[in-house]
């Protein structure tokens, strides 16, 4: 069987693939719960429910343990005594929006950056994120030792042409100081209308002088892949983002490093902040054989672990010299790539640690139009290894300069050249 043919052959596979990410996509957005504050919640410690309070949706809370009293207490007097000071930037809530207000303290209670409440503007906001095209200015951010910080701007957007650099810590959005923001509120002051700008005051690795970078607001489509055969006969496939349309196009690819007879192929996940988790084990499956452990998901205590293997494409034998490209703005499912890779000795790792990314998030229903994300469990590499402890670690670590930067050059591909020329 030619390699053309077996390409073809696994085209098969490719569509159950698709398949599954279609339906990952409609669980995300489908999977529901009811939040309650309800009746018998409200009596598990023989606490009232104020009787001008309509309360819907109750259910079971005989594992609750919590007195629900203050709640409602607190409730009746802000009815009874508030009065908006001069300084109050609210002046009347609805009561629903008070519930929206006390799930969210509940959820930031928990500590955890990626799980949030949803309220109905931002879960709008959020679903549209996920859709692959908004208005914005195309850059992924997270909290790393809990300040709000660029996993990488996405190429070709405004935050990449306004010189947003991935581990940029952002302290300010606009005047909004960012310290008690999670990644999602920071997201809906970063979107807006196209055209419009936003200033970022940031705070660059080596500089203790924050410095303000104003970006101008577009609609962003997120960019997938790139290919070039380099004159030294090295492949080089540069992967953006994780999308439900990226195997497809990480084939097409593999196709044409085939085409050229090189056995020697460079996978940049530099600046990739990642996203679907079916996608990287498709890509890994090029790779590995049928079986392998490709990255473990590690739930509760009472959960066992659900391990995602290769479904065994493994069209490459053992001639192939591979270098895996990562930076601090490789994260998620380009982590989980990269760590199959490596730990099944298929590709070394060169570059600077990435981002560690490492947390699933579910998102759950609350009402038709406000959501949950929690984060349900932590991916764990082939070796049992926490991407989120300390992200990955590369083979050969190379750090770009200032001079390499202001002169355009690349050490980190250098170095990845060198490798494969040996």
């Amino acid at each position: 069987m030619t390699l053309d043919t077996c390409f073809e052959t696994i085209e098969t596979h490719m569509l159950a693939t698709r398949k599954r990410l279609l339906y990952s996509t409609l669980t995300l957005l489908i999977i529901g719960a009811s939040f309650f504050i309800g009746y018998r919640m409200g009596n598990v410690s023989g606490a009232g429910v104020p009787p001008e309070l309509t309360v819907k949706n109750s259910l079971p809370t005989d594992n609750i343990q919590a007195d629900f009293y203050p709640f409602w207490k607190a409730w009746q007097f802000l009815d009874e005594k508030f009065v908006p000071s001069s300084t109050s930037t609210v002046v009347t809530l609805s009561d629903q929006e008070r519930i929206w207000g006390a799930i969210s303290g509940m959820v930031d209670s928990l500590g955890d950056p990626y799980t949030v409440f949803l309220p109905p503007e931002e879960a709008k906001i959020f679903e549209s994120d996920i859709s692959g095209n908004f208005e914005g200015v195309g850059m992924e951010i997270g909290v790393r030792d809990g300040i709000l910080t660029v996993i990488a701007p996405l190429k070709g957007t405004p935050a990449f042409r306004a010189g947003i650099k991935p581990g940029d810590k952002i302290l300010r959005i606009d005047s909004t100081v960012t310290e008690k923001l999670n990644t999602d509120q920071a997201v809906r002051l970063i979107r807006g209308k196209v055209g419009t700008k936003v200033v970022l005051t940031v705070l660059r690795d080596k500089s203790d002088t924050p410095i303000e970078i104003s970006v101008t607001r577009a609609v962003i489509d997120i960019p997938t892949i790139e290919t070039e055969l380099r004159a030294d006969g090295i492949f080089v496939i540069r992967l953006y983002s994780f999308s439900a349309n990226s195997p497809d196009l990480f084939r097409n690819a593999l196709r044409d490093f085939v085409r050229t007879g090189s056995d020697k192929l460079i996978l940049d996940l530099r600046g990739n902040p990642g996203g679907f988790l079916e996608a990287s084990v498709d890509m890994a499956s090029w790779f590995l054989p049928t079986g392998k452990v490709v990255v473990n998901e590690s739930y509760r205590d009472s959960e066992e672990p659900v391990v995602h293997r290769s479904r065994g494409y493994d069209i490459f034998s053992s001639k192939l010299k591979m270098v895996v490209l990562i930076d601090r703005g490789s994260a998620s499912a380009a982590e989980i790539l990269a760590g199959a890779l490596s730990e099944h000795g298929v590709a070394k790792l060169i570059g600077a640690t990435s981002f560690g990314k490492g947390s699933v998030q579910e998102l759950l229903r609350i009402t038709p139009d406000s959501s949950l994300k929690v984060t349900v469990a932590q991916w764990l590499t082939p070796n049992g290894n926490s991407i989120s402890a300390a992200g990955l670690k590369p083979d050969i670590e190379v750090i770009p300069t200032e001079d390499d930067i202001k002169n355009g050059r690349d050490p980190q591909l250098l170095s990845a050249v060198q490798f494969l020329l040996k």
